[in-house]
């Protein structure tokens, strides 16, 4: 294994990049790298080891029952079919591979490492001598499949994807060196790498990729090798944007005005989130990396203000994001209809990769916050707690046993179209390296996930270990075991914004009656503390000896959330919060109905653990009006009964039914059906 200081090589900087950019500029914090950190947690710990032994295998298996693995191999053989439907379906086998790179730092297994080195082989001897790598085209170039052109790149802007499979292979390439140490899929990745450099770049090729996240591996690779060509490739890319005579700026259809590649006007002059959203937030990400790594002040300019428009005005409660199924894409601003809520949950990786690149740039707890709202909510919602089934979008309503996006309200195995499954596979295991970052004298506690972590602060080493239930109980404690001398340095521990009052870092979302009442506690070994608050941080400043214990104590309070009154669909609703996690009512605990519960204003609920239930959980239970329909009687009425709400993660694990994240407060209206909801009509009633 290689020790993670390798994987970050000191930056040499040249070739295009400007002068300033050759003082080997960073992002201002770094992340604590996900090797320095063990978990011991039992909300994370058991999701990284079922991705480890149930998701990983399954999608390897899946890549080669659905023929990806044989489109390599017949691309070495240079005769056969295309076997798949997509040309991107390549990228499953890279993001796996990821996953995998990342799960054995963890949990070394020789058998699955040897399984790797397999399909590494399968992939260089798919490549071309000159480090083209695409079995679309490969396999058979006379005839490549229908979206990928008849030369090299020619429906890159649109259709071919040649780019973003290069992409998730240098993230890939990059995760593998990083986590084994080993150069078989670095070597593959850089010779691709360079031949996109030789055919991009001013003077030469352009083009604004229409997939994007090349720009993000593009980094990656640069961050491996300090080679400068890598950095300016994945600026060049970013600048191609907005240049394309072929669109037409006065349609409204999104792909005739180009907004739906995000690529309607230069990146340094976008100001709000558009398009196709994984597309975007995979933009945004690398935008905010060349941001970092050249200081280039208007490309920073221009990322911070299209995060402010997607978190004011186009996210959803849970975190998801895109709103829109046709084009998967951002609706405008306030559109965020429950019924119709799209919410990939690529989307929802991409946008955790987002916020940590905002938090490293800035600092600021709101970027964190978000990532936590996504995490808990609307990205893990994505996996089932089996490990082995999905959603591709993220549904915030069934009603009648009727999914808009799909035929049924259910979880599949995988999909044609797979890109979501495998993306969480490299999500997951890479966790770790979220919790913990570093600026100096600071250390950021950002992730409150049980575990240690060793690093060296002020050249001092030094062991943190987290102790806590969250997101169960609001209890953090936090021991400090510098090695030998006590150790001076500022232990800033992230107060979350719900904790202080804040559903949301914008007036979208708001908490019903105000601010919490209770205060946040910290002490040292008992003792109360003051602390200053900075940037949403609580700045524990001391000099630090062995075993000192910071317990912070957050008001993990029930509460009802708002929507701003121009997202028309959640007026007159509610939702509900509890610390960081959002629920939802589903059919299995409500009477088999979820569409006619109220919760009035003033709702008290209750939390109640149920250890047997969905792997463990904290439900919420309270006594609401529920609509009552007599046909007998031809007349319709409210009765009192239990509400019992679960975490928004953890629904449809129990089969098909209706499920609800938004709640009406009063009835204003009812809705009358010529015919009985399918749910009745398949059960005789």
């Amino acid at each position: 294994m290689c020790s993670p200081k390798s994987f970050l090589l000191v930056l040499g900087l040249g070739g295009t990049l400007s002068a300033g950019a050759q003082t080997r500029l960073d992002y201002p914090i770094q992340a604590v790298p996900f090797t320095q950190v063990k978990l011991a947690d039992d909300f994370w710990l058991p999701r990284l080891k079922t991705n480890t032994d149930v998701t990983i295998p399954a999608s390897f298996a899946r890549c080669e029952s659905t023929n990806r693995v044989k489109n390599f191999e017949m691309a070495a053989a240079h005769q056969g079919k295309f076997a798949t439907t997509y040309p991107f379906d390549d990228t499953d086998i890279y993001k796996t591979i990821e996953g995998a790179s990342y799960s054995m730092s963890l949990y070394p297994d020789a058998k699955l490492q040897a399984y790797v080195d397999e399909l590494i082989a399968k992939v260089g001897a798919a490549q071309e001598p000159d480090g083209y790598l695409y079995t679309a085209r490969t396999i058979d170039p006379a005839h490549p499949q229908k979206w990928a052109g008849q030369a090299r790149w020619e429906k890159e802007r649109e259709l071919s994807h040649e780019l973003y499979n290069a992409g998730h292979l240098y993230e890939a390439a990059a995760a593998h060196y990083q986590a084994t140490g080993q150069k078989n899929l670095l070597t593959i990745a850089l010779k691709n790498a360079d031949l996109v450099c030789s055919v991009f770049g001013p003077g030469k090729r352009s083009v604004a990729p229409g997939h994007e996240i090349v720009e993000m591996g593009l980094v990656k690779l640069y961050r491996v090798t300090g080679q400068a060509k890598y950095l300016s490739t994945a600026k060049f890319f970013l600048e191609a944007r907005g240049h394309y005579p072929g669109y037409d700026p006065k349609s409204t259809d999104t792909w005739k005005n180009g907004s739906y590649w995000q690529d309607d006007k230069p990146v340094v002059d976008q100001r709000e989130a558009e398009g196709h959203a994984v597309r975007a937030e995979y933009l945004y990400s690398a935008m905010a990396d060349v941001a970092a790594l050249t200081g280039d002040k208007q490309m920073l300019a221009a990322v911070d203000s299209i995060w402010n428009n997607l978190v004011a005005k186009k996210m959803y409660v849970q975190g998801g994001t895109g709103a829109a199924g046709d084009g998967e894409r951002f609706g405008a601003n306030y559109e965020l209809p429950n019924a119709t809520a799209y919410n990939e949950t690529c989307a929802s990786v991409a946008d955790v990769f987002w916020n940590q690149r905002m938090f490293q740039l800035h600092g600021e707890s709101k970027y964190v916050d978000v990532l936590e709202k996504v995490l808990y909510n609307g990205l893990i919602s994505g996996v089932g707690l089996d490990g082995k089934s999905f959603f591709y979008s993220n549904a915030m309503q069934i009603r009648n046993g009727q999914r808009y996006h799909d035929t049924e309200p259910a979880r599949a195995g995988w999909f044609e179209c797979s890109c979501c499954p495998t993306n969480l596979v490299r999500l997951m295991p890479a966790l770790p390296g979220y919790v913990y970052a570093q600026r100096g004298s600071d250390l950021y506690a950002n992730l409150f996930i049980s575990g240690t972590t060793n690093l060296v602060i002020n050249k001092k080493k030094v062991q943190l270990e987290q102790q806590n239930n969250y997101p169960w109980a609001g209890d953090l404690r936090f021991v400090v075991r510098p090695a030998g001398a006590p150790a001076a340095f500022n232990l800033l521990v992230r107060i979350p914004g719900w904790a202080r009052g804040a559903a949301m870092p914008s007036d979208l979302y708001t908490f019903a009656g105000g601010p919490v009442a209770a205060p946040v506690r910290i002490t040292v070994n008992g003792q109360p503390v003051a602390y200053a608050m900075k940037n949403g941080y609580a700045v524990l400043a001391r000099t630090w000896r062995k075993n000192d214990v910071v317990a912070v104590t957050l008001p993990l309070e029930t509460r009802t959330v708002q929507a701003n009154a121009r997202v028309l669909d959640d007026r007159g609703k509610v939702a509900l919060q509890r610390g960081p996690l959002v629920y939802c009512a589903e059919w299995a605990d409500n009477d088999g109905r979820t569409s006619n519960i109220i919760v009035p204003a003033g709702t008290a609920f209750t939390p109640v653990a149920k250890p047997q239930l969905l792997n463990g959980i904290t439900a919420l239970t309270a006594t609401v009006p529920v609509v009552r329909v007599d046909a007998a009687a031809n007349s319709v009425s409210t009765a009192p009964r239990t509400l019992t709400a679960i975490p928004y993660y953890a629904w449809a694990n129990r089969g098909k039914g209706e499920m609800t994240v938004w709640f009406p407060a009063q009835v204003t209206d009812v809705d009358l059906l010529s015919q009985p909801p399918a749910a009745d009509k398949a059960a005789g009633k």
